[in-house]
């Protein structure tokens, strides 16, 4: 029966996170935020091996882009900010096991401008799990985890082999992507995490995923 007070139901508690001790920085300390960043990420499936990106935030306000550029040797993709100026280039190394991927400042391939590398966590496996090095890591246990699996409906990347979250990915499905032949997903990354260095992940994950062979 009806008293005409308030309701006292219980308001749904925030889920949170292990936050980071110190900030990560790897592409440049002007992608941090004090707040949890929402990035959505489209694509046009790919048509001759090549997959440009845009990103945009919740307004729509485009953010960065990533441009492809085959070679003979090497596939290699161009994180670019929202006027064009190349962030960091993404490189396939050739010839090693696990589909190792180098990531260089700029358009740089120089040893001294490597930022890190990324590559399959086992030889085998049936989700891409990727393990992270920064460039001064020349140890076996990563700085950065990728786990769930691109293809799941969603994965997480990791502090080294913590739980400590840093950013998640969200796929989204719908009809319309599916007839316009996009691909679509979300990308939540957490305060104090430099959120170019995400999307450079997920470029990766991208890559990595796209090759069905599954052996490499």
């Amino acid at each position: 029966m009806a008293t005409g007070q308030a309701s006292s139901n219980p308001v749904p508690a925030m889920r949170t996170y292990p936050p980071v001790e110190h900030a990560v920085v790897v592409v440049g300390p002007q992608y941090l935020a004090q707040y949890p960043v929402e990035l959505a990420v489209s694509t046009k499936l790919r048509t001759l091996g090549e997959n440009d990106f845009k990103v945009a935030d919740i307004n729509g306000t485009l953010i960065f882009q990533v441009k492809s550029k085959l070679l003979s040797l090497h596939d290699r993709r161009f994180l670019k900010d929202a006027t064009g100026n190349t962030l960091v280039n993404l490189r396939q190394k050739i010839m090693t096991m696990h589909r190792r991927w180098e990531a260089f400042r700029g358009e740089s391939n120089e040893e001294k401008d490597l930022l890190f590398t990324a590559k399959k966590s086992k030889l085998f496996q049936f989700k891409t799990d990727l393990d992270v090095f920064l460039a001064n890591n020349k140890g076996d246990v990563p700085d950065f985890k990728i786990k769930g699996g691109y293809a799941e409906s969603s994965c997480s990347i990791l502090l080294g082999n913590s739980n400590t979250m840093l950013a998640q990915m969200h796929r989204k499905h719908s009809l319309k992507s599916s007839i316009l032949g996009t691909d679509n997903f979300g990308v939540t990354v957490y305060p104090n995490i430099d959120y170019a260095f995400i999307i450079a992940l997920v470029v990766i994950l991208d890559e990595i995923n796209a090759d069905r062979s599954g052996e490499d």
